[in-house]
């Protein structure tokens, strides 16, 4: 087979839904498929997701020609439902658990007295006999007769099994099906070889039924199914709480009509909204789309988007997302995004692509389950021959033959990863921490160094006022509001956050009548008659405007990193302002969080040396490298790599990405740029380092639940078929029944399935779980 044809045209990703998988060699079978097509890069069945991720060529191939294979495959490929592909898939997945549960009903109905018909015979100690008419002395016919007419339901209720299995043994592509088909189908035909010869007078022939037996496996893996598909409906709770939370309907005001009466206030599906409309959200009410508030004062409940359980301030000019929670008071929210454009949808989306990707560990269960369905059918016909030959005893000959073929079911194996990657990477979603891909988790568990940018990840990313140093203490206040007076025309940070303090402080401002910029020095303005200096003390020698005492805690305020402010008025100093970019309250322990895990931790900063070492002292981090330019960031990451580290990157701005992209794992505040955030492979939702810590150990339970979920799927099929083929009664032992069979390759999914959904239990060790908040500490 020639390789796919690829061109130099970039990629594109497609996600499609694909019915009728049951095991991981359906998923492989798909793979293969789609992925000799010529244009596409790469095929990844997700069983768990029950989704096909295909990334492709558009000039070369077309989504028709991808669904298409799958149905050469022998798949369903599903409709593209839109921007509810989520709910749709939900729906879809009840209606299906739904009638796997009703079928598995249908089949036990009648199974159990099919059992009990067979089985009554052989057991002295039941106390409801048998009728006379079933008596297999006296009437073996109608004893046989009456199995048959019990298990058709049963074969009619598990049809699919059939259908299926058949299917993908015409095809040369076995899966599950085919075993559970090829076993209890073998059990059928030779139990109706002896129905014949009974009819043709063999009383004897009455042993060799095996009716029971194929209904019986038949429903226990039905009721597998059964539970395999509510576990399956669980894994993605995380997604489908995100979803559930945005309303369907918003009070949206429309312009007035046109007789001039006034606004009117209407209800609408969310679905109606368009940009610029505006939105009125009441107390306690869900905000329906992203928007900038315009009017109304209020706190929002942002925990289902950032995992932060503090309310957050908003008032005119803030902004609010789609599904958060408003508080106390009425916000008129003008619209900016909706629909797949808001963050809730992205973030859905990027969960969900993360759970439709395949971590590395994952390679090995691909590869043996690739081999696996055939290997197994020429173990059980080589098992079964080999007895008959030994023993000349077709009985047990088909006993093993069918115990083998339904023991090695390889659901466990096919759901071992993805089951553990979406209930984790969900999990994570509901923790404020976007993890995108199976590569990623992977790779995280294994880093050893952390390097930290300081600029808006430790620190808050903006400046704030620390302290006011007047030469008359009384007039700190007045000191204060005369500065943000002048510096009301400024548009420089330090000027914006004077101005900041001063309105939260609630002095009163006056509006200079002269304004004067000096870049890289401060500014000059005539405020209510007085002529007002403001800057550094560059500014101040250039003015001949002495220090003074001020001198002194200026000096105090550079070495912890702060930059001091003078403020003069008509010639005389009037005292000092001191502004830093202040450390978030959550920085120290999330850093110590981090180097009880072992990790190294480093920063690494754009600023200069004296106010990089005084953040670094302020949260613990001993490594500091400052005054590095963008590229120089991702020459200390690619350093430390080649000193064998796998390093994870945290960053939230323009000048972080190199880094990011260079790193093992590249990890952006939520808060930062797009550029950062499309670079990384790890997205915090809220910017607080916890969720770094968070991400790690995260990464580390997942995947040794993979590796747990790994070892039972290979460990169960290591020990099961060697004593389904009968290994134990060489040495005198038991023989393991097709029925015990099938109850323990039902009970391995599940158990696999209960593992992973465990995870949705995972909550952060250490004091950074209990969800600190971002305000900032001077």
């Amino acid at each position: 087979m020639s390789p796919p044809v690829l061109t130099d045209h970039p990629t594109s990703t497609l996600i499609i839904a694909v019915g009728g998988m049951t095991c991981a060699s359906c998923a492989q079978r798909i793979e293969k498929f789609v992925g000799r097509l010529d244009g596409v890069a790469q095929a990844t069945v997700n069983l768990a997701t029950e989704k096909l991720s295909v990334a492709y060529d558009p000039v070369t191939i077309r989504l028709p020609a991808i669904q298409e294979a799958v149905r050469r495959a022998g798949y369903e490929p599903l409709p593209s439902p839109g921007a509810d592909a989520a709910t749709d898939q939900r729906r879809r997945r009840q209606q299906d658990s739904r009638a796997v549960w009703w079928r598995f009903a249908a089949a036990a109905v009648f199974a159990l007295p099919l059992l009990y018909v067979a089985m009554a015979p052989m057991l002295s100690w039941v106390r409801l006999p048998l009728p006379a008419a079933l008596d297999p002395g006296r009437h073996p016919l109608g004893l046989a007769l009456v199995e048959l007419v019990l298990t058709i339901p049963v074969v009619i209720a598990g049809r699919r099994f059939y259908s299926r299995g058949f299917t993908g043994l015409v095809r040369r592509s076995p899966t599950m099906d085919s075993l559970v088909a090829v076993g209890t189908g073998a059990a059928l035909v030779f139990s109706l070889y002896h129905v014949v010869r009974i009819a043709g007078g063999d009383a004897g022939a009455v042993d060799n039924l095996y009716f029971e037996t194929a209904g019986v496996i038949l429903t226990l893996v039905l009721f597998g199914k059964a539970l395999e598909a509510t576990s399956k409906s669980r894994t993605s709770e995380a997604v489908r709480k995100l979803i559930d939370l945005a309303p369907p309907t918003a009070t949206v005001e429309r312009p007035a009509p046109a007789d001039g009466g006034p606004a009117v206030e209407v209800e609408v599906p969310v679905a109606d909204i368009v940009p610029g409309d505006l939105v009125l959200v009441r107390p306690g009410g869900r905000v329906p789309v992203d928007g900038m508030v315009v009017a109304g004062r209020s706190t929002v409940d942002e925990s289902m988007l950032t995992g932060e359980s503090a309310p957050v301030d908003k008032r005119p000019g803030s902004a609010v997302y789609a599904a958060t929670v408003n508080g106390f008071g009425r916000l008129d929210v003008a619209t900016e995004k909706v629909g797949p454009d808001t963050a809730l949808a992205q973030i859905v989306r990027l969960v969900e692509e993360a759970q439709g990707s395949k971590a590395p560990i994952a390679a090995l269960a691909d590869v043996v389950a690739g081999w696996f369905v055939p290997i197994v059918g020429a173990i059980a016909a080589l098992a079964g021959l080999g007895w008959w030959i030994g023993q000349r005893d077709a009985e047990f000959a088909l006993t093993v033959f069918i115990s083998v073929l339904v023991i090695a079911c390889p659901c466990a194996l096919g759901l071992a990863t993805p089951t553990a990657l979406v209930v984790g990477t969900g999990r994570g979603a509901e923790l404020g921490v976007l993890i995108k891909s199976g590569q990623a988790l992977e790779t995280a568990h294994k880093v050893t160094a952390v390097v930290l940018d300081k600029t808006g990840t430790i620190t808050a990313g903006q400046p704030a006022v620390t302290d006011v140093v007047a030469t008359d203490p009384a007039a700190a206040p007045s000191l204060l509001a005369l500065a943000a007076s002048a510096e009301q025309g400024s548009e420089h940070p330090l000027g914006r956050a004077v101005v900041a303090a001063a309105l939260e402080r609630d002095l009163p401002l006056r509006r200079p009548s002269e304004f004067e910029a000096l870049p890289g020095l401060g500014l000059r303005a005539t405020v209510g008659g007085g002529r007002v200096v403001v800057g550094n003390e560059r500014l101040m020698t250039s003015q001949d405007i002495p220090l003074g005492a001020l001198a002194e805690p200026a000096e105090a305020a550079a070495r912890r990193g702060e930059t001091p402010v003078f403020v003069a008025l008509d010639g005389l100093p009037l005292g000092l302002i001191t502004i830093a970019d202040p450390v978030l309250a959550s920085s120290p322990e999330a850093v110590r969080a981090l180097r009880r895990q072992g990790l190294d931790v480093a920063l690494v900063t754009g600023d200069n040396p004296a106010t990089a070492r005084a953040v670094a002292e302020r949260v613990g981090v001993e490594h500091v490298m400052a005054e590095v330019t963008p590229a120089g960031k991702a020459h200390e990451v690619a350093r430390l790599q080649a000193q064998g580290h796998v390093v994870a990157m945290v960053g939230d701005g323009i000048n972080d990405a190199p880094a990011l992209a260079r790193a093992d794992l590249g990890v952006a505040i939520g808060s930062g740029t797009d550029v950062a955030i499309e670079s990384a492979d790890v997205v915090l939702l809220r910017p607080d380092l916890a969720g770094v810590a968070t991400a790690l150990q995260l990464s580390r339970r997942v995947v040794r639940t993979i590796k747990q979920n790994l070892f039972w799927a290979f460990g169960y099929n290591v020990l099961g078929i060697p004593i389904a083929a009968g290994l134990l009664s060489l040495v005198g032992g038991p023989t393991l029944k097709p029925v015990l069979a099938a109850a323990a390759m039902s009970l391995s999914s599940v158990s696999v399935l209960a593992n992973a959904l465990r995870l949705k239990r995972f909550r952060p060790s250490g004091d950074h779980a209990s969800g600190v908040g971002q305000n900032a500490v001077p």
